[in-house]
C-alpha cells in the first residue's frame, strides 16, 4: 500500500491529506505529516489568552469564488456543529455579518475620507487596462511602480488595494495583474468590502482545527518538532524520491526510505518565517538570521535539479517584504463603543480602515466577537498592520519595528484623535510581530522561479503552497495552498477529478461593465 508523506503542517499540508483521503482512496494511517514547529496550521495561526494577550500574525480573507476551498471544507464538519461544514458555517456567518465599510480610507485630519471614487486621472485608466492585458511573459522582472505613474499611487484605489492585500510599489507586476484579472468582480463594492467573506472565528480556530480533527478521525498521523533536511532522489534526469532525511525530535538523524509508489508533498518556504512576538512593554526583534527549515530544504532540492525553483529571489530580500502586525486584547469595551461612533459601523461589521496619510501605512480592524473560539464574553480583541515598519510614525516619531505594543498602540490613538484614548491605552494588551518573509511571495520574479507543483519528469515529488505554481490563481490566498495541494493529488495519482478552474471575472460581460462603471466613478 502506497504512503504518503507531507511535509509542513500548514493549510496546504492539511488539504493534501484531506484530498488524499477523499479523493485518492488513502488511508489516514498511510499518511504522514511532519512538522518541524509543534503546533500545525502554519502561517493560519492563533494562539493566546485574555490576561497575556491573544496573538494571530495575520487573517486571511475569502470572496464567493474560491472554488477549491469550499469545495473541500464542504465535508469538514464545523468546530460548534458537526452537521454543519466548515463551508456552510462561513456563508451563514456571510450572510448575518457581511462588511459594510463606511470608513474604509482615513486622512491626515482624522477624517473618513469619501471613497465612491477610485480617483483615477485618465492616465491611471489606461495604465490598468494596460497591466490587466499585458501578457505574464512581457512582464518577466517589473515592478509595480515600473507599469504606473507616481500618481496612481497616490488614489483611492491604490491605497484601498495595497492595504487590502498587501502590495508595495515594489513588488511584482505579475502578481498584481493577476490580481486585477482573479478579482476584477470585486471592484464594484470594493470601498464597502462587502465582496468579501470572512471565516465566523480567525483561520486557525475556523479551518485548521475543524480540519485537523476531522484528519485525526480518518487515522492521520503528526509528528511534530521533525524537521526534514533532505529529499533524497535518484539517479538521472527524472525525479523520484527514494528517501528523506530528517531530525527528530530528540536530535536523532533518521532515513525514511520510500518505496516507488509513495508520495512526498514539499511545502517549500513560509512567508511566516522568522518571525517574532513582543509585548505591551517589549517590540517585536526582527530576525534576520538564516530562513528556517521549509526554505532551507527548498534550496537543497533546488540544487539537485534545474527546474525546482530559485528560493533566492524570494528569500533574500527582508527589506521588501517585511511588514508588522499586531493584536490588541481588552476587557473594556470603550474602544469598541468609540469606533462604531467614529465609524458608523457595528463592530464587526465595518471593515478595514486605513490611515491613508500615516506614515507606517497603518490599517486595522474590528473583528466580529469572539473572534478567539475560547474567548470570553467579557474579552474584546481587535488587529491592525503597517506596510511601512521601517518609516518613522507620525505620533511616536520611531519606526514601528522598534516600538512597543503600547506605543503601536498610541499611534493609532493617535491618528483616531479619540477623547478616550488614555483609558483605552491603560486597558489594553497589545502583542506585535514582525514578519521578514510575510510578502516575499510577492516579490519580483520570472517565469520558472516557482517550481511546478508537480515537475515536469516527476513520479512522486510534488510541491504545494505559496511557493508552487498554478497558473492564473493569486498567492497569499487559502485558496491558493488548497489549489495547490489539490493539484498535486489529481496528478500524482492520475485523477480524473481535477480542481475546478480559476474563475475569471473578465469573461463576464456584465462583471467588465461594471468594472469599467467603477473605474470612471466621480
Amino acid at each position: 500500500m502506497a504512503k504518503a508523506y507531507l511535509v509542513g503542517a500548514g493549510i496546504a499540508s492539511l488539504s493534501a491529506a484531506a484530498l488524499l483521503i477523499r479523493d485518492g482512496g488513502f488511508e489516514g494511517a498511510d499518511i504522514t505529516i511532519l512538522e518541524a514547529q509543534g503546533r500545525t496550521g502554519g502561517s493560519l495561526d492563533a494562539a493566546g489568552d485574555p490576561d497575556t494577550g491573544y496573538t494571530m500574525r495575520g487573517g486571511r480573507m475569502f470572496e464567493l469564488h474560491f472554488e477549491c476551498t469550499y469545495d473541500l471544507l464542504a465535508s469538514i464538519p464545523s468546530l460548534d456543529a458537526p452537521g454543519t461544514s466548515v463551508t456552510e458555517d462561513t456563508f451563514a456567518f456571510h450572510e448575518d455579518f457581511a462588511w459594510n465599510d463606511k470608513a474604509r480610507l482615513v486622512d491626515g485630519t482624522g477624517r473618513p475620507v469619501a471613497t465612491r471614487s477610485m480617483g483615477f486621472s485618465e492616465r491611471d485608466r489606461l495604465d490598468l487596462v494596460a497591466c490587466v492585458g499585458t501578457p505574464e511573459s512581457r512582464l518577466d522582472g517589473k515592478r509595480i511602480s515600473d507599469c504606473f505613474a507616481p500618481e496612481f499611487f497616490t488614489t483611492n484605489f491604490w491605497y484601498m488595494w495595497c492595504t487590502t492585500f498587501a502590495f508595495e510599489p515594489w513588488h511584482s507586476a505579475i502578481e498584481f495583474r493577476r490580481y486585477l484579472n482573479r478579482f476584477v468582480h470585486l471592484f464594484k463594492t470594493f470601498d464597502t468590502m462587502s465582496g468579501i467573506y470572512r471565516t465566523r472565528f480567525n483561520q486557525y480556530d475556523s479551518i485548521v482545527r475543524p480540519l485537523q480533527a476531522w484528519l485525526r478521525t480518518k487515522g492521520v498521523r503528526f509528528t511534530m518538532d521533525t524537521t526534514v533536511t533532505d529529499v533524497e532522489l535518484a539517479d538521472g534526469d527524472g525525479i523520484t524520491a527514494t528517501a528523506l532525511v530528517l531530525v527528530a525530535a530528540g536530535g536523532a538523524v533518521e532515513r525514511i526510505a520510500l518505496a516507488p509508489e509513495d508520495l512526498v508533498l514539499v511545502t517549500n518556504g513560509s512567508m511566516t518565517a522568522n518571525s517574532t512576538l513582543g509585548t505591551t512593554d517589549t517590540p517585536a526583534v526582527l530576525d534576520t538570521s538564516a530562513p528556517d527549515a521549509s526554505w532551507r530544504l527548498w534550496h537543497t532540492l533546488a540544487a539537485k535539479r534545474p527546474h525546482l525553483g530559485d528560493p533566492s529571489v524570494f528569500d533574500t530580500s527582508v527589506a521588501d517584504s517585511t511588514w508588522g502586525s499586531f493584536t490588541v486584547t481588552t476587557k473594556d469595551p470603550t474602544f469598541f463603543k468609540a469606533m462604531e461612533e467614529f465609524s458608523g459601523s457595528e463592530a464587526g461589521k465595518g471593515g478595514l480602515i486605513t490611515f491613508k496619510d500615516s506614515g507606517w501605512l497603518l490599517t486595522i480592524v474590528l473583528n466580529h466577537q469572539p473572534h478567539f473560539h475560547e474567548q470570553p464574553d467579557d474579552t474584546y480583541v481587535w488587529w491592525g498592520y503597517a506596510l511601512f515598519p521601517d518609516k518613522p510614525g507620525d505620533h511616536v516619531h520611531k519606526t514601528m519595528a522598534a516600538c512597543t505594543g503600547r506605543e503601536i498602540l498610541s499611534e493609532v490613538l493617535g491618528h483616531l484623535r479619540l477623547a478616550q484614548s488614555e483609558q483605552i491605552l491603560e486597558s489594553s494588551v497589545v502583542r506585535p510581530a514582525l514578519m521578514p518573509y510575510i510578502t516575499s511571495q510577492f516579490l519580483v520574479r520570472k517565469a520558472g522561479d516557482r517550481p511546478q507543483v508537480v515537475p515536469e519528469g516527476s513520479t512522486n515529488l510534488a510541491f504545494i503552497g505559496q511557493y508552487a505554481e498554478v497558473p492564473d490563481d493569486v498567492v497569499f490566498t487559502v485558496e491558493y495552498s488548497v489549489r495547490t495541494a489539490w493539484t498535486a493529488v489529481a496528478e500524482l495519482l492520475h485523477l480524473d477529478r481535477r480542481p475546478p478552474p480559476v474563475y475569471k471575472g473578465g469573461h463576464d460581460p456584465k462583471v467588465l461593465m461594471e468594472a469599467l462603471h467603477t473605474m470612471h466613478r466621480r
